[in-house]
């Protein structure tokens, strides 16, 4: 099957000839100080040719204003079809728009903004489903009950009861496994994962260091919160492989702030061989021979 082949345009001779009645048209409707001078034509389709002037609006610098000529078939009368204001190869033009919800980076939502969740959020899912091995959480049996009531207080979906079936309404929905692999990922690439220069140089990991608080569920395989207050991490989400100078045990294990020696050095001097520096020599050489 031969592919569609498109048809060039043909210019038609008594349209392209209709350049005074294309002018007209744009001086009607933006005025005479609006349009300048002729700067081509396109054909559009079958008799149908566009006229392109130049505009002298300084707010429109590059633009052109664009009249649409045509005729009927077997008629030599040419009529205006359509006049309106377009952009040329040198217009300044804005951005191509991008919708809000492109635009929104990570930090940019501020006090009294609100940023709601999609109802179809891939990374959410609704709090009657707990994602994992045995699917969904059946609160009708005891055995369930008794199996999920500890994670599903952790996760805040329902509060620990003693009796099974008896559930205080809690979030309406929970991070998915494709939310979680999303945070993870994130979380672990960020500067507070294994591969900055603070946690290479650290004296010991995250997870050896007795200001790490766990995080509950899944995630918290991998990551925990800093609770020292003299840690560049402190309140933050850590994994259990980062690390600072400030862990627990850095003194014990040897590591720790060194000495430093001083800046300047008010004591010593060094002796520079440079051509003044001989030159002094001499000097003081000659001298002490004048004085014998």
């Amino acid at each position: 099957m031969s592919p569609t082949r498109t048809r060039t345009a043909v210019v038609d001779e008594l349209c392209a000839q209709a350049v005074d009645l294309a002018s007209a048209a744009a001086v009607q409707l933006a005025g005479p100080a609006q349009v300048g001078e002729h700067v081509g034509l396109q054909a559009d389709c079958e008799r149908v040719v566009t006229h392109l002037f130049r505009c002298l609006d300084p707010a429109y610098v590059g633009w052109r204003w664009a009249v649409t000529v045509t005729r009927a078939a077997r008629s030599r009368t040419v009529t205006v079809s359509e006049v309106v204001l377009l952009p040329g190869p040198e217009s300044l033009l804005a951005p191509e728009w991008v919708p809000w919800s492109d635009r929104v980076r990570p930090g940019d939502l501020g006090v009294g903004d609100l940023m709601p969740a999609a109802s179809d959020d891939e990374r959410l899912v609704p709090a009657s489903m707990l994602e994992g091995d045995d699917g969904v959480l059946d609160w009708d049996d005891s055995s369930a009950w008794d199996e999920g009531k500890e994670l599903a207080a952790s996760l805040g979906i329902v509060a620990e009861q003693d009796e099974p079936g008896v559930a205080v309404p809690g979030r309406a929905r929970v991070l998915s496994a494709i939310g979680r692999d999303v945070t993870a990922a994130r979380w672990y690439s960020s500067e507070h994962g294994p591969g900055t220069p603070l946690a290479r140089a650290a004296p010991g990991p995250c997870a050896t260091c007795g200001f790490l608080t766990p995080l509950a569920g899944p995630l918290g395989r991998v990551f925990g919160v800093c609770a020292n207050e003299y840690a560049p991490d402190d309140g933050r989400v850590v994994s259990l492989d980062h690390g600072c100078g400030a862990h627990s045990e850095a003194v014990t294990t040897g590591a720790g702030p060194r000495a430093m020696g001083p800046v300047i050095d008010e004591v010593g001097y060094d002796l520079v061989d440079t051509p003044g520096v001989a030159l002094a020599d001499t000097v003081f050489e000659s001298l002490d021979h004048s004085e014998q």
